[in-house]
């Protein structure tokens, strides 16, 4: 079982009308994937803009879902649990200062394109070169990838 931590608005993207009914799906969709997979998710939104003011914290389906309180973003609980809660974790962002934080914590971080896909029971190629040494990282994606499908 891995522990994974997403950045949820990261993984919806920007390609939506309901960005409400987008939550709700992405929400469904990995409480599917976790009682399939076994995997133990956080999943992190900004709530600032439209939430209580505070942060706050559900369990859903087994999923632990975090809202951002005010003046404090996604990104900002997304690095403060990796660095507190001492564990391997993966973590699903495409933001540049999550990656270089999950690497600095010894965690994985994955781009949300491709943990999109694995989401979505897609295929995925992983490209191996042949007489090219990966560096560590690129095998630690690799590795990861593979935990994930």
């Amino acid at each position: 079982m891995s522990k994974i931590i997403i950045d949820g608005y990261n993984l919806i993207g920007i390609y939506h009308k309901d960005l409400r009914k987008a939550r709700e799906n992405l929400i469904e969709s990995l409480i599917n994937y976790s009682k399939n997979k076994k995997h133990e998710i956080t999943l992190v939104f900004d709530g600032y803009k439209h939430g209580p003011g505070k942060e706050t914290c559900e369990i859903k389906g087994g999923i632990r879902i975090i809202y951002s309180g005010v003046n404090e973003k996604a990104d900002d609980i997304i690095k403060r649990i990796i660095k507190n809660e001492r564990a391997s974790w993966i973590v699903i962002s495409s933001d540049r200062e999550i990656e270089k934080t999950a690497w600095r914590e010894k965690c994985v971080p994955l781009e949300s394109s491709i943990f999109f896909e694995i989401l979505n029971g897609e295929k995925i190629f992983i490209e191996r070169p042949k007489g090219l040494n990966l560096s560590k990282k690129e095998k630690a994606i690799i590795r990861t990838i593979e935990k994930l499908t």
